[in-house]
């Protein structure tokens, strides 16, 4: 829940020298050591894919974009290791987080995905593991297995797609779940101790600035430990892309994004973890917006922002 804050000048030096609770601080500080994330698809697909609850995906997904760097690969072991040889490893000592990233990491059976995950921790350096998946694919045995990793100096995540609070937005990117449903597993998660990191797309169209400023609110109430704030951005060979070819999706301008950002992370509870601030695709998967390929001047852009106003992640989040 929210908490009230002393001050801004209290707040920016809690949180090494930002104005929001930000992931990889957090990780340098916990661990003393600059921590990379590993890119794993596990090819376990997708009942949005299958025929299960859709078959076309997200409008927002394509084969390609869901873990670019881990297509080609066969085995976990040498996904993980083509993603250290993309790293300069030659200024720190690398420490990892195991993270399956594509599709749906937890639609198979408990005893299949006991074996994946065992077999990404058992590389080197590995002090973490983290997985996406959606909230419609978390029985009660998978929330047991995935709590079963919890131990001490160890990071474990639970990521699931929220995307919105709004079922109409919801139905517009042809999730095939509900909020319900995401309040559900969110909560069956909690209860097991899993620290969960949720995903949240701002400017879907159709959401007014207040639907966007509702889900702030209301993801401050959930139990949730960290978030992924993205712009909606059109990716090559997806449904929205022909959508926005053809008109049909407004987009948000980079003045827009960086102003609705801030005023997302003002209603911010500042407990939870800011782990992404925009989304982040490769310049020949990207079709729109342009700005998003500049990804550290908008993050700049954003902290200024904040600085500019005097506020900081948490700020209003007593007026709700």
């Amino acid at each position: 829940m929210c908490q009230k804050k002393e001050s801004n000048h209290y707040k920016i030096g809690n949180w090494y020298g930002k104005p929001y609770h930000f992931f990889g601080d957090y990780l340098y500080h916990k661990y003393n050591a600059k921590i990379l994330k590993l890119s794993i698809n596990a090819h376990l697909g997708c009942p949005n894919r299958d025929g299960t609850v859709g078959s076309s995906g997200c409008i927002f997904c394509s084969e390609g974009s869901a873990s670019p760097t881990a297509t080609g690969f066969k085995t976990i072991h040498q996904q993980m290791q083509a993603a250290i040889d993309g790293f300069n490893r030659g200024l720190y000592s690398p420490q990892y987080i195991a993270y399956f990233q594509a599709f749906t990491n937890t639609y198979a059976k408990a005893d299949v995905l006991k074996k994946l995950y065992d077999e990404a921790l058992h590389f080197p350096h590995v002090i973490g593991l983290m997985i996406g998946t959606r909230p419609d694919c978390l029985p009660d045995d998978i929330l047991d297995l995935i709590a079963g990793y919890k131990k001490e100096h160890f990071e474990l995540w639970l990521e699931i797609g929220m995307q919105s609070m709004h079922d109409k937005s919801l139905k517009f990117l042809q999730r095939g779940h509900t909020h319900s449903q995401t309040v559900d597993a969110i909560t069956r998660a909690s209860k097991r101790g899993i620290p969960i990191c949720v995903h949240i797309i701002l400017g879907i169209p159709g959401e007014r600035w207040d639907d966007m400023m509702s889900t702030a609110i209301e993801l401050s109430g959930l139990p949730v430990q960290g978030v992924k704030i993205h712009h909606l951005h059109v990716i090559r060979n997806t449904p929205l892309e022909t959508l926005y070819h053809n008109g049909e999706v407004p987009l948000l301008s980079f003045k827009q994004y960086v102003s609705y950002v801030c005023d997302f992370i003002e209603r911010l509870s500042g407990h939870i973890i800011i782990h992404r601030l925009l989304g982040d695709q490769p310049k020949d998967m990207l079709i729109a917006p342009a700005w998003g390929l500049h990804k550290g001047t908008v993050l700049k852009a954003i902290e200024d922002e904040l600085l500019r106003r005097g506020t900081y992640q948490g700020f209003l989040c007593d007026s709700y």
